[in-house]
């Protein structure tokens, strides 16, 4: 990514268990990035971007997977995607015709690299050690700026997988995104999958095609549980990012 400078706007700093919580907003000079920046009481901590799914927020990735990685010494940093959380705007949510598909994509790809570089910025975070973790749509946000983010170091995706052949604008998406070939372009990061049994949203066949597309090192982890993942895929997977963050 080209050099820019980067620009801050802190909201709200304060103590938590295990560290420092900071609500803020980030840019390069274009539209503010809504952020949550957990970051633990040590120097130099590894970090993980976190990328929540369609129809959630920052809030939501922060207080579960971002306090799990925290117990762990590991920071993080929770955005807002287009048209969510605090980016919704008065039509709400992410319209679903190719077009705006496409642009919003592209507007979320950008912001994503700006929060790695952001990360990757901070004092208090070892720039060499970055871990991405991606929900839902966030795993095909995450699978597409890795590649391109040598910092970034080890990827989990949660409830995520392969686009089902019957959604809209199927083939079109494709071009946009192909989660199987992304997912070949890791170059030896190690990936952790953590899936529902029972996810009707995305379901076990597509992460399982997903999986199967991956290369090693890769490691899949099976929850009785829906689209929504329970408590214990948070905790392994913060564990299991520790031991791929040095």
């Amino acid at each position: 990514m080209a050099k820019s400078k980067l620009y801050q706007t802190t909201h709200d700093e304060q103590k938590i268990k295990g560290g420092l919580r900071i609500a803020l907003e980030f840019n390069d000079g274009g539209d503010p990035v809504p952020g949550i920046l957990l970051l633990p009481n040590k120097d130099a901590a590894p970090a993980a971007l976190l990328l929540h799914g369609y129809s959630s927020r920052k809030e939501v990735m922060s207080e579960a997977i971002g306090c799990a990685l925290l117990e762990v010494g590991i920071g993080s940093l929770s955005i807002d995607l287009p048209e969510h959380g605090e980016r919704r705007t008065g039509a709400g949510g992410m319209e679903r015709s190719a077009m705006d598909l496409m642009r919003h994509w592209r507007t979320a790809s950008r912001d994503a690299l700006l929060a790695v570089k952001y990360i990757a910025a901070r004092k208090e975070v070892d720039r060499e050690n970055i871990g991405v973790i991606g929900y839902s749509l966030g795993s095909f946000l995450a699978l597409a700026i890795t590649p391109k983010e040598d910092c970034i170091k080890a990827v989990v995706l949660a409830a995520g997988g392969d686009l089902p052949d019957e959604m809209p604008f199927a083939k079109f998406a494709r071009t946009i995104i192909d989660p199987t070939k992304l997912v070949r372009k890791l170059g030896g990061r190690p990936l952790l999958m953590v899936h529902g049994k029972r996810d009707r949203t995305v379901k076990p066949a597509q992460a399982e095609r997903l999986f199967a597309a991956a290369e090693q090192p890769k490691e899949i982890r099976w929850y009785d549980s829906g689209h929504i993942l329970p408590p214990a895929a948070g905790i392994d997977a913060a564990r299991w990012l520790a031991g791929h963050l040095r």
